[in-house]
């Protein structure tokens, strides 16, 4: 109880630190990891530590999960040449490196442990990569490339990380079944995946309408695809992942509008306490983890292994990343014609390979002791050395890649003027079908309706989207567009109030007044969306 009641006093610890963070728009990512360290150096504080089998289980299928959901099918399909050259490649690739620079570096190190500690530090973290590089004006491509790999690199490297474990446990390695297997897992996983996709698609579809009901399944989902996956000794990562991007592609289809809102608001703070918790609990056993280890080694020496593996990870992601995209150039004569080569961009996704959340997972997820009664000798330092991984990868990377990202001058990308031209298909195919299908309505439903969508329209021709809008002379600071949205915004407030003078005096129906609060909320959210998108 005790240990339960300091994680939770620390959880509003880390609420204020995303108080701060978003205060002073400092990267959240970063500040976990700074705030874990902070953790550890205060005096006092228990040890909690999580059994690894409930670690694995409570944070890795919501996390896979909501980044599944967030990944643009359509996006993710169009580039997967190149995101599984880094999701599976790379992984791989770094996986090997990592394992030779850490057998040959740390005394007491087999190459069974250095396997597992190259596949634990192997799969970067978009969610920081991205929280990074917000507006930043990045080339959505990018964008895409980094959340794909991230999506599929986590699969592939928590798969071989699983075989690098059981080499561990066993002491025996054979690398042709370990490939077949692999490939075993890897397709049973996914069609476990698409079965429970499909299962639940058809429940939402033909049996719930309520909100609270569905959201609640949303969250039960990613558990069900990975603990039935596991359960038959398949691959639970790629279960929950499939399942995912299965359900989000049909999500239109799938779930009310309130099941939407209300989903995107409680998985947005099921995201937040996950990532807080896992740095709170790597704060918590930081101080035990380096007496464990500090009998065998000295401080400078582990300072020394941490810099060498985390400047090892850095540099093996650059090794990979340009030789691979001019060899596909060289390969795929219609990928010469059809992309420009551009280095600046490449240096960039080499930067964005910082490390987070899944790799500090997978690490506090090894054993105690191995089935045969054995303790894992160098739990404890791989432990640590992922964490130096993390925290260099977060503070050196993260830090400066918007610097690079301004020195490297590449061309910025706005987001405001694709939504412009969205914005304006959508209003202008919903006035042709006014006038197309609605003429036997009422003239007066007919001009009332019409009259709404011709608003919307002559609001966006008149939105400024200036040539400069990512240059150094000043934006226009209000146009028609967003000061029609200013001034309803105002009238919002207005009835806002005269619902709260109701609500103090008792002069009306408590339940009645909840329903127009609940209904001027949506309309304030949905306003605030629209006043900062188009030029503000």
């Amino acid at each position: 109880m005790e240990n339960l009641t300091i994680i939770v006093f620390l959880l509003f610890g880390v609420a204020f630190i995303g108080i701060l963070s978003n205060r002073f728009r400092f990267p959240f990512p970063i500040a976990l990891v700074l705030c874990g360290i902070a953790i550890s150096l205060i005096p006092g504080l228990p040890v909690v530590e999580l059994d690894p089998e409930i670690v694995f289980l409570l944070f890795l299928p919501p996390l896979l999960y909501e980044a599944a959901w967030n990944t643009n099918w359509h996006d993710f399909k169009a580039n997967i040449r190149p995101i599984s050259l880094a999701a599976i490649g790379l992984v791989l690739f770094t996986t090997v490196l990592v394992a030779v620079v850490a057998y040959y570096l740390v005394p007491g190190f087999g190459w069974a442990e250095s396997f597992l500690l190259g596949a634990i530090v192997s799969p970067p973290d978009a969610v920081s990569a991205t929280s990074v590089t917000k507006g930043l004006g990045l080339n959505p491509k990018i964008i895409t490339l980094l959340e794909g790999e991230s999506l599929v690199n986590d699969a592939s490297g928590l798969v071989a990380y699983k075989y690098a474990l059981a080499a561990v446990a066993t002491g025996n390695f054979i690398f042709w079944k370990a490939g077949l297997n692999f490939m075993l897992v890897a397709a049973a996983g996914i069609s476990i995946g698409l079965a429970i996709g499909y299962l639940m698609y058809l429940i939402h579809k033909k049996f719930i309408s309520d909100p609270v009901v569905e959201v609640t399944l949303t969250l039960l989902t990613p558990f069900t695809s990975y603990l039935l996956a596991e359960h038959f000794h398949f691959s639970g990562v790629l279960a929950v992942v499939t399942t995912g991007l299965y359900l989000s592609f049909r999500s239109d289809v799938i779930l009310t509008h309130q099941s939407r809102i209300m989903g995107y608001s409680v998985w947005q703070v099921v995201s937040f306490i996950l990532n807080g918790l896992i740095f709170v609990l790597i704060g918590l056993q930081l101080r035990n983890i380096m007496k464990g280890i500090g009998n065998e080694y000295q401080t400078g020496e582990l300072i020394l292994y941490g810099a060498i593996v985390s400047l090892s990870v850095i540099l093996i992601r650059f090794i990979w990343v340009i030789p691979a995209a001019m060899l596909q150039r060289m390969l795929n004569r219609s990928l010469r014609k059809k992309e420009i080569y551009d280095t600046k961009n490449l240096v960039i996704f080499g930067w964005a390979g910082m490390r987070g959340v899944v790799s500090m997972a997978a690490a506090l997820a090894l054993p105690l002791t191995f089935p045969n009664g054995q303790a894992f000798a160098n739990r404890y330092l791989i432990i640590f050395l992922t964490f130096c991984v993390i925290l260099s990868t977060l503070v050196l990377l993260g830090l400066t890649l918007p610097l690079l990202i301004k020195k490297l001058k590449t061309t910025p990308y706005s987001i405001a003027e694709e939504e412009y031209s969205i914005r304006t298909q959508v209003v202008s195919e919903s006035i042709t079908h006014i006038e197309e299908n609605l003429s036997l309505v009422s003239d007066d439903l007919l001009n009332n309706i019409k009259s709404k969508y011709e608003i919307k329209y002559n609001r966006l021709q008149h939105t400024d989207l200036p040539p400069d809008y990512f240059g150094d002379k000043p934006r226009v600071p209000e146009n028609i567009f967003n000061a029609f949205t200013r001034l309803q915004l105002d009238m919002l407030e207005i009835e806002r109030k005269a619902v709260n003078q109701l609500h103090r005096s008792g002069a009306a129906n408590q339940e009645v007044l909840r329903k127009i609060e609940y209904e001027l909320d949506l309309e304030e959210t949905r306003l605030k969306m629209e006043f900062g998108s188009l030029g503000g």
